[in-house]
């Protein structure tokens, strides 16, 4: 469902009546973890099929109020992005890659039925609530500001057809490390479930792939592990995701592989800053279809050196040890490799301002 540009809006401020105090503040932002606490405001947007896009606030973050009927509640019409603010290195605030955020936005709200929101405006809302909560970075080491962008069908009916009204909102949360087993390099369980299936919405980001991926995640963390392992739905051979994230795999004469885009696996922008980084590194990336087989013979052979994870959330992650039914096998030493630190310290060099950005991939903002 497609909109057309948006007039420029003007954002309507509501002051907090009980702002956090600099003393709860800073007991959170001393050990964020992460996606727990929550900054004092929130934007909201909404879209009527009569008035377009309109009521651009900015207002104390807290519940909302939803009708019993509101489509989203009945036929999962959401969609959400997740992206981060970054304290630079002269002081300053800025974003990484939000444009691209607003683009994977608008795919996931075409493929859900959904209306789409303008880029600037996407992007403009996620600007006007940092800047409200400036303040909210985290003091750790490493820390952000995560943004989260989300959109639902608010009209209030129970026919099968797409919403005529949506709400777009984006909530901020100060932000430490993403997985807190304080290991040096993840360990995955392979799932006997499917994330995805041709012609689903594995490219989108909506809340009902998360949804299904609980019980498997679940089963994983039982297991002992810290993430799970998707394989293709329709041969349950090629590797496809690692949970939320996208997945590289590294070779002794100096190649990575990462699965290709084929409409179950989400397009991620970490993903792809990754491959132009490696390329500029005079690394051969291949986007190829790879099998667990075959990953754990490589692995085996040590013709694969290192595997890692990567997302918005977790940035760049080793994976150590991988297992399933048939046994479990570790990659190279189990740590995390030379390549997947170095790739991991020049995109965070770049995002926080210490490395020059020569693809414009930084917004500054403040």
């Amino acid at each position: 469902m497609a909109t057309t540009a948006a007039p420029a809006l003007r954002f309507t401020r509501v002051p907090h009546p009980a702002p956090a105090t600099a003393q709860v503040r800073a007991e959170v932002l001393a050990n964020p973890g992460f996606g727990t606490k929550f900054s004092d405001h929130m934007v909201s947007i909404e879209w009527t099929e009569a008035e377009g896009w309109h009521k651009a606030e900015i207002l104390p973050y807290g519940p909302i109020a939803l009708d019993p009927a509101a489509a989203v509640l009945h036929y999962a019409q959401e969609i959400f992005e997740g992206l981060k603010a970054y304290r630079l290195a002269d002081g300053g605030i800025a974003l990484f890659r939000p444009e691209a955020n607003a683009a994977r936005f608008n795919a996931s709200a075409r493929r859900l039925a959904m209306a789409e929101i303008p880029e600037d405006l996407f992007v403009q809302a996620v600007e006007q609530l940092v800047l409200t909560d400036a303040d909210w970075f985290p003091t750790v080491e490493g820390g952000s500001l995560y943004l989260r962008p989300f959109m639902f069908a608010s009209e209030a009916f129970l026919g099968v057809r797409p919403a005529k009204a949506y709400r777009f909102m984006v909530i901020a949360s100060p932000a430490g490390n993403y997985f807190k087993s304080g290991s040096p390099a993840v360990s995955i369980w392979v799932s006997d479930y499917t994330r995805a299936a041709p012609g689903g919405t594995g490219a989108a980001k909506c809340g009902g792939n998360y949804a299904a991926s609980l019980v498997p995640t679940a089963e994983a963390f039982a297991r002992g592990h810290d993430q799970v392992l998707f394989l293709d739905a329709a041969e349950h051979k090629w590797i496809e995701e690692l949970g939320g994230m996208n997945l590289f795999f590294a070779f002794d004469d100096g190649s990575i592989l990462t699965p290709p885009l084929s409409g179950t696996i989400l397009p991620g922008i970490t993903r792809e800053s990754l491959i132009a980084l490696a390329r500029e590194e005079g690394l051969t990336v291949r986007e190829e279809r790879y099998s667990l087989d075959q990953w754990r013979a490589d692995a085996a052979s040590g013709k694969l050196v290192e595997t890692f994870a990567c997302g918005t959330a977790a940035v760049v992650t080793p994976v150590g040890k991988v297992a399933d039914h048939n046994g479990e096998f570790v990659i190279g030493s189990g740590g995390p490799g030379q390549l997947t630190q170095k790739l991991r310290q020049r995109l965070v060099s770049i995002q926080r301002g210490e490395a020059e950005d020569t693809h414009g991939w930084v917004r500054k903002i403040a």
